[in-house]
């Protein structure tokens, strides 16, 4: 679940690039957001810099840990807005040994009521790697329906992949896990 500490927003804070660090290399997959290769140093100053970072607009991203204990497994966020017609991409990205256990349907859940609810958005979009079947079925399950297919839209690992376009609407939303909580 997201952190919660701040102004309604949870921070990362400055000591959680090293669980970013293990994220990263957890991931050898690369089936989510593509990012290039950090050093420790480059993760602790990214980290220090996102800590103290303002919110840009309704861009953001949040920690997200278990409830339990507190553990850092994870990210949430918000990024590219059309806040004048009314759509959001978002993301998610859960360390490989916390997948599986619904962290990543609870964050994404709470960031869609919020965005939709609070923020008055209509649609939200997610772009995910055709070949990640895993996350895929996670933004199928929260409602979200295939809008097209950029064909060998990103390079990595030596070859062109597919991007698939995931959307939901508010209201779809809202029929399936309503805008006010359980």
């Amino acid at each position: 679940m997201p952190r919660p500490e701040g102004p309604g927003y949870p921070r990362r804070r400055p000591d959680d690039w090293t669980a970013f660090a293990r994220f990263a290399d957890d991931d050898g997959r690369r089936v989510g957001r593509l990012e290039l290769p950090r050093s420790a140093e480059s993760y602790r100053a990214w980290a220090q810099e996102q800590a103290v970072a303002e919110c840009d607009d309704d861009r953001f991203r949040l920690a997200v840990e278990t409830t339990a204990t507190g553990e850092l497994v994870g990210a949430v966020g918000s990024h590219r807005t059309g806040r004048w017609s009314g759509w959001f991409e978002c993301d998610v990205m859960i360390g490989a040994g916390h997948r599986r256990k619904g962290y990543a349907a609870e964050a994404v859940v709470l960031l869609l009521r919020f965005m939709f609810a609070e923020r008055r958005y209509h649609k939200c979009l997610a772009a995910v790697l055709a070949h990640n079947e895993a996350s895929l079925a996670l933004f199928r399950r929260l409602g979200f329906t295939e809008e097209g297919r950029l064909r060998e839209h990103v390079f990595f690992a030596g070859g062109h992949h597919d991007l698939v376009m995931m959307g939901v609407l508010a209201d779809e939303f809202d029929r399936r896990h309503t805008m006010s909580g359980p």
